[in-house]
């Protein structure tokens, strides 16, 4: 099979599954229908909640059964997602939304990327992993750059639900392309060279792996904080200029300019490794990070927003660089649960620091949810430069 036509389905599968008009009013709408930031928070928990459960099963599934199936089924949850939300007025509604989104989530999120890097080893260009992956995130941004300044200049002059329409439309088209996937032998297992590792030593095996590379590990929890801490950059921004009184006519072209920050990050993610160390690369963006937030949180102003900004220019670098790091080092039978643990990480560390966030955010505001973040990079960045003098192998 031609496994090079899975990249560019892929490209596309990017493209409608983020081409999403809804996300850049989500916050006001559910605001709209009687959500609070507490009951978000609460929502974000479910979310995490569900992933942590799932993750793992999910990553196994997709290295024995098919990484594309579990993509299908990713795409297929994401429409549901949206049809309920244009319905959604309770609590349990939007309850119910996260669930599914928690498990279409677990679904794709390590399946897609052992898909890519599998669908590059067969071509024998597993070495451009990192540049084909921050080619897909920049393809994530245009497209959600495209729907953020649609949608907002839409929900301007029809109402917010207009956009929930569009955003199933654009799921739907993602779902077709999914069906045109193909799987690469290490996940259809129709490679006769290797059996698939038994499925009880799924999760010792992997457990075991992190801790043999303390590196890895080391480096994988970098992308688990500033992917936490980024995330809330996505989930609270329209709130936080909302309080700043921006009309929501420049919703869309304040969304836009946040996704297209990250665009050099992703895309050159590749290069900077060419040029800086992973250890010079996390810490001084784990910094950045630090200096961003807690600017955001005390000036409660436009040079606030200004400093989530420059979290967002720096924040495209991480993925790539964490992903790959790991990808170059796992087993292919094993690829799709492994990086489910990465993900699994990562939800922990969000349902950790949403419970903070959520309490300072309800006794000050959004404001007091990114003071919350700062103190949370600055303590893992005064841990991982502690740790990482004592481990040699992070480049």
């Amino acid at each position: 099979m031609n496994y090079a036509m899975n990249l560019r389905i892929l490209y596309l599968f990017r493209f409608f599954s983020s081409l999403i008009p809804a996300y850049v009013i989500e916050r006001l709408y559910w605001e709209e229908r009687g959500m609070t930031i507490q009951m978000v928070i609460y929502t974000e928990i479910i979310y995490a909640v569900t992933i942590v459960l799932l993750e793992v099963p999910t990553g196994m599934l997709a290295d024995r059964w098919s990484r594309k199936n579990m993509l299908v089924l990713s795409a297929v949850l994401g429409c549901c997602e949206f049809l309920i939300l244009i319905f959604a007025t309770e609590f349990w509604h939007f309850g119910l939304v996260v669930f599914l989104a928690g498990i279409a989530r677990s679904a794709s999120s390590g399946a897609e990327n052992a898909l890519l890097y599998d669908s590059l080893l067969l071509q024998g260009k597993a070495a451009s992993f990192e540049k084909q992956l921050g080619g897909l995130n920049a393809c994530d941004f245009a497209s959600a750059m495209l729907a953020a300044l649609c949608g907002s200049l839409l929900a301007n002059r029809f109402g917010l639900e207009l956009n929930y329409w569009l955003s199933l439309a654009s799921a739907a088209a993602a779902l077709l392309l999914s069906f045109l996937l193909a799987d690469p032998p290490a996940a259809g297992g129709d490679a006769e060279e290797e059996e698939p590792i038994p499925l009880k030593r799924y999760v010792t095996e992997s457990l075991r792996f992190f801790r043999d590379n303390p590196g890895v590990s080391l480096v994988v929890a970098s992308g688990m904080v500033t992917g936490t801490a980024i995330g809330f950059v996505d989930e609270f921004w329209q709130l936080y200029v909302n309080r700043l009184e921006l009309p929501v006519a420049y919703f869309g072209v304040l969304s836009a300019g946040l996704m297209l920050l990250r665009l050099p990050g992703s895309l050159l993610a590749h290069a900077l490794l060419g040029r800086f160390r992973y250890r010079t690369l996390i810490g001084m963006i784990t910094a950045l990070f630090v200096v961003g937030f807690a600017v955001a949180a005390f000036s409660e102003s436009y040079f606030g927003l200004a400093a989530l900004m420059l979290v967002c220019l720096f924040s495209g670098v991480m993925e790539p660089l964490v992903t790959g790091y790991l990808h170059h080092r796992i087993d292919s039978r094993a690829r799709a649960t492994i990086d489910s643990f990465q993900s699994l990480g990562l939800n922990l560390v969000h349902i950790a620091s949403g419970l903070g966030f959520g309490w300072l955010a309800s006794r000050y505001d959004v404001f007091g949810g990114y003071g919350f973040i700062a103190a949370m990079c600055l303590a893992f960045l005064v841990w991982f430069g502690a740790a990482s003098r004592k481990i040699r192998t992070i480049g």
